[in-house]
Formats: structure tokens, sequence, C-alpha cells
């Protein structure tokens, strides 16, 4: 029993490996993060979208998407547009050169993943999802929630990233 738990160690370290090859190739590219071209990509789905909007379908805390646009408006890859009717909020839209490095990205490790879950039968995928449910419960801590861990953010996500059945990395 305990080859079968080193086995899976050794799987779940592969697949981490392969979430963080692609985060690097990712920045290699485009300068960009991971998160920060989930970002871009939700934004281009808009014509304008508040902060709180964005942390919703990134899964993300408020202060981390505002810290995310933050980084983002620096390099000129998103506007930012004070609210007229309420000047505490402000609207973000893609500029150009975010336009630019969004299309320059390279293919996310979640379209792979996704193309390739298409095309294995339908309860070949419940079982996979069930077994990575499962993982996640076994090595998550008790009592913590993280941001953007219920099925709404996961949709959400999903689709403002061209995606039908995975989460982001």
């Amino acid at each position: 029993m305990e080859d079968r738990a080193v086995s899976c160690l050794i799987a779940l370290r592969r697949v981490l490996s392969a979430a963080d090859h692609n985060a690097r190739a990712v920045a290699k590219v485009t300068g960009l993060s991971v998160q920060q071209l989930i970002v871009l990509r939700i934004v281009e789905d808009t014509t304008e979208i508040t902060p709180m909007m964005i942390a919703r379908s990134a899964g993300v805390a408020p202060a981390t998407a505002t810290a995310l646009i933050e980084k983002l408006a620096q390099m000129d890859y998103v506007s930012r547009r004070r609210s007229e009717s309420d000047r505490r909020r402000y609207w973000v839209s893609l500029t150009e050169a975010g336009k630019a490095a969004l299309h320059s990205a390279p293919d996310p490790l979640h379209q792979k993943f996704s193309e390739e879950f298409a095309r294995i039968p339908d309860y070949e995928q419940a079982m996979i999802l069930a077994a990575l449910e499962r993982v996640a419960n076994m090595v998550s801590i008790p009592g913590e929630t993280l941001p953007g861990t219920d099925e709404s953010h996961v949709l959400e996500v999903s689709e403002a990233l061209g995606a039908e059945t995975i989460a982001p990395a």
C-alpha cells in the first residue's frame, strides 16, 4: 500500500512540475505570470470590468486582483478609468500592448489538458474529477478555504479562458 502512496506523490509532483514549466514558458515569452495572463484574458472578454469582477472571475482575493491590475497597468497592458458615478470604483480595460502580449503567449497548460480530457469517455472524466477532488481534500489544511475554490469561480474562469472543464493553475 505504501508503494501506491509513493507512486501517487510522484504523479502529483509530475503535475506540479508541468504547471511550473508552463508558468516559466509563459513568463519567458511574455514577461507575465500565469495569474497576470488570466487577468488579461478576463479583461479581454469585456469592454470594461471592475477589479471585484476580475477577482471573482479569477478566483483570487480582491487585494490580489488589485495588485495584479497595478502591475499590469505599470506594464501598460491595462488602463484604469475612475467611475463617474462612484469615485471609489474604477474600470479596467485592455490596451493594445496588453492585446499583443496576450496573443503572443504560448498555449497554456489548461488548454492542452482540456483537449486531452475531452478525448476520454465521460465515465473516465468523472473518475478523474472524483479522484482529483479527493486528493485536493487530502492535502488541504483542515478549516482553510482558499479563494476561488467553489465551483462558481471554476466555471467563470473556465468560460473566461475558453476552457470547458478545468480551473486555472
